[in-house]
Formats: C-alpha cells, sequence, structure tokens
C-alpha cells in the first residue's frame, strides 16, 4: 500500500516504425449493431498493445534527468534514434561532449565479459567516475565492473550482488571505507585495502544493528549516517525481541520453503523500536544515546528510512561534535526535536509538536535543518493548514519567525545558503493553474524577499549543483513535453540543454491524455485528473468510463503531474473502447493539511465519493460517456479501494479489479494503518475503529462483477489480506474470480504482462460487453542485458 506499485509492461525499449498506433477504427465490439456474439478481436489488442511504454518510449528522443558531478558537470543519458547517449555538459562554458568513448568502452567490455555489447545499448543506466577521472564504475545484472579510459579495459570487481536495488555498502564521506552488515552487526572494509573491521559485536537475530527489516521492508543495506569526517557513525540497534510474525509459504514440487520474519500489525503490544547509539570507529567505541528507545518511524514516512533508503530525520554538526534528530511518536502525533553530544551520548530536547492526526515534515524530503553554527534551526509544520517553515532558536527551542506563508504549500527544501542566509525550494500551489505543480522558489531567513525563480507553467523536477551556482530545470505537463535547462542561481537560464522530441510519437497516432478539473463531492473544491479516450473516437457512440484509483492518503492516482509518454497501461485501455480516468481527490497529499486530512481515521472512504462524482460530471460535459458502465480498478492501496467501490456503492460500479488489496489494514504493517487510521481502539462490545474500514464487512453487498488478484508471496501486503475478502464472499454466496499468483510478490514481476491481459479481458468481457480474443500474449522485447 505504502508505494505506489502498478502493473505495468516491460521497460526495456523496442523499436516501433512509425504509424504503429493509426488505423484500425473502433474495436469490433463497437462496430457491430446488436449482434449476438460481439467480440474484440487480437488486432484490437495488437493495436492497443503499440500504447504500452515499450511501444511508446523508444519513439521519445532526448529526455534527459542530468545529475550533477563533484565538479560542478552534468552527465545524462540521451536518447536519440540510435540508441543511448552518454553526455558531459559543462555549464561555465555551455559545451557537450561525451562521457567516454562507447564504441572503445562496448568493444574492452565485450572482451572482458565475453558477449557482445553494442556501443549504444550499453548495459546500464548509470555509472560512478572515479576522482581522478581515468575509470568509471558501473554494475550489470548484479556484477560491479571497473573500465579504464586510458587506454580501455575492463575487469569485473569482487562478487555478483543484487541485480537491482540500491548497493548494500554505504561508502564513507571521504571514499575509504564502505560500512557493511553481516550477523546483525556493523563491520567497515577499506576500499583500498579490502581490510575488513568489525565494529559491533553484541548484535543478534531480532536485536540487530543498523537492520531494516520490519515489515515490509527487508533490507541487507545498513541504515546510518557517517559523520562529515568519516570518523564516526550513527546508526541504531533494532529492537524486534517479542514482535509478532508474518508467514508465507512458496509454491514449488516438493517441501516448499516457509518465509517468516517480523510483521507488527496495528494494535500489536510489541512493536518495532530502534535505539540509538554513535560509532566512533578509532577505538570501536559505542556510545549509546541516553533516551529511551525510539518508535521505528520518521517525519517523513513510515520507516526510518524512507525511499532511496536514506535515514531520514537525522543530521550531524559539520565538526561531527553533535548529532541532532528526530523522534516521531507511534501514531504519528508528536514530534520531538533533539540533540546528542557525539562523545557522551547525552540528549537535549530542543523543541516539540504534536498535531490532532499526523505529522509530516515534507513530500519526498525531511525539510528540517540543523544549523548549529548559527545556532538555528528550520522547522517544518502545517500548523496554520498548509506546509511552511519556521526559524527556530537551537538554544531555547523558541519560534524567532515563521519563513514562509500563505494558502500554499512548501514540499522540499532543496538547499540552504547559511552564509547568503537564504533557502531554496519547492512548492506547489502558489501559482495560478494546476495546484500540483512545483515551483522553485527562494526566500531569505527572515522571511523576506520571496522570489519565484522557475516562472514557466508546468511541473519543474529540479537539481541543483554542489555549490548551489546553478541549477538544472526540466519542466512539463502532462500533454506538453519536457524542456531542460541550466539556471543560475537567481533563476536566469543560461542554457537549454534539451527539448524532448516526440515528433516521431505523434507521427505514429499517439495523442496525450486530456487534463480534467472537476468538483469534489462538496461540489465546491476543485479536483485535478487526467482522462484518456480513444484516439479514433467515435462521438457518436457510447463508452463505458473506468476509474483507475490510488486512494493514498501518501499518493494520488494521477501520480507526477510531469509528461510521460505511457502512464501505465491506461491509454492501451482506452484503445480498447473505453473512457479511463484518474483522478485525484480529496485526502490525497499536496494540498492544504484539511484537504490531506479529510478521511483521516477512516479509511473506508478512499476518495470514492469524489471520484463518483467526478465521474458523473464528465459523463455530463462529455455525452459519449456511458456512465451506467462505470468500472474501477487498482493495485495496492487501489485494489482495496477499488474492491471498495464495488462493496460501497454496488449500484454505480458494475465491473471491479482488485489488485493486492490491503483490504483490512489491521492485518497490515503498523505503521501505514496507524498513521492515518489511528491506534487500534477496542471497544467493550468487541468493535473497534477499524471495522468500518475493513473491506471483509461489507463484502456481502458486492451485485457487480469482481476479478480479486494476489501474488501468493506478497511480502508487502500478505495475500491474507485478500483472502479475508474471499472467505466473507463466500460467506454470503456471492459470485467472484479469482487470480492467485503464485510465488508472486506485490509487484507481480514477470507476470505483469498476464496480469495486465487479464484485466483488459475482464473489462471487455464484462463492461464492454464483447468476447475478449483467447490468450492473447503480448509481446515485449525479450529479456536480456539491456540497461537495469
Amino acid at each position: 500500500m505504502r508505494s505506489r506499485v502498478h502493473v505495468l509492461s516491460s521497460l526495456i525499449p523496442v523499436v516501433v516504425v512509425a504509424g504503429a498506433f493509426a488505423g484500425g477504427g473502433l474495436p469490433a465490439a463497437a462496430q457491430q449493431a446488436n449482434g449476438a456474439a460481439p467480440a474484440v478481436t487480437a488486432a484490437d489488442y495488437q493495436r492497443a498493445e503499440k500504447f504500452l511504454n515499450y511501444s511508446t518510449t523508444p519513439l521519445v528522443f532526448h529526455k534527459i534527468r542530468p545529475a550533477w558531478l563533484a565538479d560542478e558537470r552534468l552527465w545524462y543519458r540521451d536518447p536519440v534514434p540510435d540508441g543511448i547517449e552518454f553526455v558531459i555538459f559543462d555549464p561555465a562554458h555551455g559545451t557537450r561532449q561525451p562521457a567516454f568513448d562507447q564504441v572503445q568502452l562496448a568493444a574492452a567490455l565485450s572482451s572482458a565479459a565475453g558477449k557482445k555489447y553494442d556501443p549504444m545499448h550499453l548495459p546500464f543506466m548509470t555509472f560512478e567516475f572515479s576522482p581522478d577521472r581515468q575509470s568509471i564504475s558501473f554494475i550489470v545484472r548484479g556484477q560491479p565492473w571497473k573500465c579504464d579510459l586510458q587506454p580501455y579495459r575492463c575487469s569485473a570487481q569482487g562478487k555478483p550482488g543484487p541485480a537491482a536495488g540500491p548497493p548494500l555498502e554505504v561508502k564513507s564521506p571521504d571514499g575509504k571505507l564502505l560500512a557493511f552488515l553481516r550477523d546483525w552487526n556493523l563491520w567497515v572494509r577499506e576500499v583500498a585495502s579490502g581490510q575488513e573491521t568489525q565494529l559491533t559485536t553484541d548484535g543478534v537475530k531480532d536485536f540487530g544493528y543498523a537492520t531494516d527489516n520490519a515489515g515490509w521492508i527487508h533490507s541487507e543495506r545498513p541504515v546510518l549516517l557517517w559523520s562529515p569526517d568519516s570518523k564516526k557513525i550513527a546508526t541504531f540497534q533494532q529492537d524486534q525481541r517479542g514482535v509478532g510474525e508474518m508467514y508465507l509459504v512458496e509454491t514449488k514440487v516438493g517441501h516448499p520453503r516457509l518465509e517468516a520474519w517480523k510483521y507488527p500489525l496495528p494494535g500489536d503490544e510489541v512493536v518495532t523500536t530502534i535505539q540509538r547509539v554513535i560509532i566512533e570507529l578509532e577505538g570501536g567505541r559505542v556510545i549509546r544515546l541516553q533516551i529511551p528507545p525510539d518508535q521505528h518511524r520518521s517525519t517523513l514516512c513510515d520507516d526510518v528510512a524512507c525511499r532511496g533508503g536514506a535515514w531520514a530525520d537525522v543530521e550531524w554538526s559539520a565538526d561531527a561534535s553533535h548529532l541532532a534528530f528526530d523522534s516521531t511518536s507511534r501514531d504519528h502525533k508528536q514530534e520531538h526535536l533533539r540533540v546528542a553530544d557525539a562523545s557522551t551520548g547525552a540528549v537535549r530536547d530542543v523543541l516539540e509538536e504534536t498535531v490532532a492526526t499526523q505529522f509530516e515534515s515534507g513530500q519526498g524530503r525531511v525539510n528540517w535543518h540543523y544549523l548549529p553554527a548559527s545556532n538555528e534551526v528550520i522547522w517544518c509544520s502545517e500548523r496554520d493548514g498548509w506546509s511552511h517553515l519556521y526559524l527556530y532558536d537551537l538554544a531555547t527551542g523558541r519560534l524567532k519567525n515563521p519563513i514562509t506563508s500563505g494558502e500554499w504549500a512548501v514540499t522540499q527544501l532543496l538547499r540552504v545558503d547559511e552564509k547568503a542566509r537564504r533557502l531554496y525550494f519547492l512548492a506547489v500551489g502558489r501559482e495560478k493553474g494546476n495546484p500540483y505543480f512545483s515551483h522553485l522558489y527562494r526566500i531569505g531567513f527572515d522571511g523576506q524577499h520571496l522570489e519565484l525563480l522557475t516562472p514557466e507553467d508546468g511541473n519543474h523536477e529540479v537539481a541543483i549543483s554542489p555549490s548551489g551556482r546553478f541549477f538544472v530545470d526540466t519542466y512539463s505537463q502532462p500533454d506538453v513535453p519536457g524542456v531542460t535547462v541550466l539556471r543560475d542561481e537567481n533563476g536566469k537560464v543560461l542554457h537549454t540543454i534539451a527539448k524532448e522530441d516526440i515528433s516521431r510519437l505523434t507521427a505514429a497516432g499517439w495523442k496525450p491524455p486530456v487534463p480534467i478539473t472537476v468538483k469534489a463531492r462538496d461540489g465546491v473544491t476543485d479536483l485535478y485528473g487526467l482522462m484518456f479516450v480513444p484516439t479514433n473516437l467515435d462521438r457518436s457512440k457510447k463508452y463505458p468510463i473506468v476509474n483507475n484509483i490510488y486512494p493514498g492518503p501518501q499518493g494520488g492516482s494521477v501520480g507526477s503531474p510531469s509528461f510521460s509518454e505511457a502512464r501505465r497501461d491506461c491509454q492501451a485501455l482506452a484503445e480498447l473502447g473505453f473512457v479511463v480516468v484518474e483522478i485525484d481527490g480529496m485526502g490525497n497529499p499536496m494540498r492544504s493539511k484539511k484537504f490531506h486530512d479529510f478521511y483521516y481515521g477512516n479509511m473506508g472512504d478512499n476518495t470514492l465519493p469524489d471520484q463518483i462524482a467526478a465521474m458523473k460530471q464528465l459523463a455530463v460535459k462529455y455525452p459519449w460517456i456511458d456512465i451506467e458502465r462505470a468500472g474501477v480498478w487498482g493495485h495496492s492501496g487501489g485494489g482495496f479501494a477499488a474492491a471498495d467501490a464495488m462493496f460501497r456503492y454496488p449500484d454505480f460500479f458494475k465491473v471491479g479489479i482488485a489488485e493486492s488489496g490491503n483490504h483490512d489494514n489491521r492485518d497490515y504493517e503498523d505503521d501505514w494503518g496507524e498513521r492515518y487510521q489511528g491506534l487500534l481502539v477496542k471497544n467493550a462490545d468487541g468493535t473497534t475503529n477499524y471495522d468500518d474500514q475493513a473491506n471483509e464487512n461489507i463484502a456481502k453487498n458486492l451485485k457487480g462483477h469482481l476479478l480479486l488478484a494476489h501474488g501468493t508471496m506478497d511480502d508487502n501486503v500478505p495475500p491474507y489480506n485478500t483472502l479475508l475478502v474471499v472467505d466473507a464472499l463466500i460467506k454470503a454466496n456471492k459470485d467472484f474470480d479469482l487470480l492467485l499468483l503464485p510465488n508472486q510478490r506485490h509487484g507481480y514481476a514477470a507476470e505483469n504482462n498476464y496480469m495486465m491481459r487479464r484485466r483488459w479481458d475482464y473489462f471487455v468481457r464484462y463492461l464492454l460487453g464483447a468476447e475478449p480474443p483467447h490468450e492473447f500474449q503480448f509481446h515485449p522485447p525479450p529479456p536480456g542485458e539491456g540497461p537495469q
């Protein structure tokens, strides 16, 4: 539920010829009159397939995401008609040059690996320069490689690791040491010599150091923060002793493997906690901070380590003498900002904040910042109804002044210029238009001289250079491709680095989704979303409407408002004769505190009244929408919402597909449900405050066609969530369909396309009233050594 996982087709590109999307007219079912056996043909599915990302992505060129190097230069992958070019851009001179000789690198890698590689299709997405720029390092399917650039020579480095995900070691700031886990303890390895040193000795199973294997996360990457001088490590000992377990059993011939791990649930008396420590590498001293154990929580997300694996809410002072951190209560209602003496472990409380619902410090980034040099701290709060920044005195914990204010929201504090006493931050909702479009601003510590640095209408994705002299800005809209520019610190455009080229895409018949604005259930609040219609829309006909839902509360249906040539399979499904919508309802983030908390404590709401109100409005505006044939589907939290829609509004939604849904959050990890539903309260009569959000309790209301799907080895949302609903439907004597994907995790991996085909078939058969082609086979490019 926590991270929005969608059933996607393969991301590996394949070349598609222009005109692939065109022709075909309406699906056969829509073309037939009142006949006995309408059908949607394999040709219709083949045409729809051309709108999946593995078909559309190869037709978009110069879509780049630059990254800064330490020397203030940029590197990026540039998709061109012949493949991928790796490029270095020099902001000082505005010059563009190859990052390395791709022909020579491909030859050297082919020779060392014993496998032929194409220079324009190198098998890695990212790389790292050596400090002297004479070699690069990268990973190919889990195997680390190093390639010298003068002359070109490649060699495998160490043992292969996981083929995907972050590395399992954390490098020190000086680049000389790697921290890693072994047998529940923390170790370091010298990069130059390979010599290993054990830093802790008392770590044991369920009480290990730097571990993050609670609930839906089980990572072997250590969670820690190196001090700036590379001489200390801040981390914790994670206590899971006595925590309840979750069990999954694989499907195989013979004795199955039992997978068991700690998975606390809402209401459990014992949940995962952390005991904070600081480790001095010289001498190996472990200093325990002098506070009780903290909850396994953060101000940004439900885990101690958020997206990307970074440990949230922890900052070192520049001289490594003190460590600032925030402690979050189990219910996310109380925050305590604290500072620890790194030598003694003594802890001092700086400030605290208590909220009625749930606290968060940003969207995608923790927004409080520790400023020991000026004896201040920047704090982010929604106390006035919107997410804003405040300046506090670090010594007294008293408020010095608000920094930002107004009916708009700060999302990410990107840079703190302590010398000039200015902040650079992303915010939403201040400019006219779509309130989800992000812009970069600058303001003084005193709250004066607020400046908009990215004025173009659109969603701005910004990366600031190490010195702060420049920043890269890529801006776009859902229906407008991106432009990447280089700006100086004042926002002045210095160079246009790239413009996304979609000419081949549009020549092939592709059309963008339609941005929509509708009213929420209250008839007043504006909601925003996207509508996907067949590219060969016949306005004289009626089309069923399908809602692809993700209710949040930590996200929304639309996702990023930036340009994308394929948003899952929404356009592909529309090509079969549907109108598909994605609508961000009340209770989604990125707006006001009131908007986000709209259904706090009532997760069974799932924004469904907003979705229905919006769909009805669209049907009035567009008479070719058949509101009497409404369907819904979603994955994870969307699966929860889709089944809820079928049970709570059975006369409106006729067909639903619920994939991997967390149908009862009492059976999902504690930290998510307790954040948005509140702590579990058991009443004297045996009822709880979680009863109304449990789909099995209203499953008896089902009237339409419902397909439930789940992976049997789902370690995020355990499959028992779906089985609870299955049991209730059986007891209510209801007809429904069930698809279990053996041994699949939350996102279905290799079975993605099978699930997508079954989804298409289900809507075609029961919502369109047609017969789908028998066992249609998608044709993504074959898996291989492509970019990871």
